[in-house]
């Protein structure tokens, strides 16, 4: 499972500026993101964007690298960090993962930091869980 397929990509435009205007949010550095549960019949269990700022990184070739090593992050993790949980609660997430650092960092870091991201949005999806219920 450690594959990354279009399914999982978050293309759906009103699903995004949903995520943006009325999901949660949470900064863990050098990334900030956004979630959000949804009731939509996804075909993922998550489905994901990653984005980094034109602003900060001017060089297309700079924020490719930076997408590429966030996107294997992720890829490497996924499975057994975010859609095991999600998938014991029956639940889909939109998510963002955007990249806000100053500098581009080593993938080892980056790889450090996924994991760390990863377990935070499943303590907050739980806690949200809970309050819910």
């Amino acid at each position: 499972m450690y594959t990354f397929k279009k399914e999982e990509r978050l293309c759906n435009k009103k699903l995004l500026d949903e995520l943006f205007r009325s999901g949660s949010s949470f900064l863990c550095y050098p990334f900030r993101v956004s979630w959000l549960q949804t009731e939509m019949a996804l075909p993922a269990a998550v489905q994901v964007v990653f984005a980094v700022s034109k602003k900060r990184y001017r060089r297309a070739v700079d924020r490719n690298l930076i997408k590429r090593r966030m996107r294997e992050t992720y890829r490497l993790h996924k499975q057994e960090l975010l859609y095991l949980p999600l998938q014991e609660q029956n639940q889909q997430l939109a998510l963002s993962i955007n990249y806000i650092g100053k500098e581009i960092t080593d993938f080892k870091f980056m790889d450090k930091k996924m994991i760390k991201l990863l377990m935070q949005t499943c303590d907050q999806i739980n806690a949200s869980h809970v309050k819910l219920v």
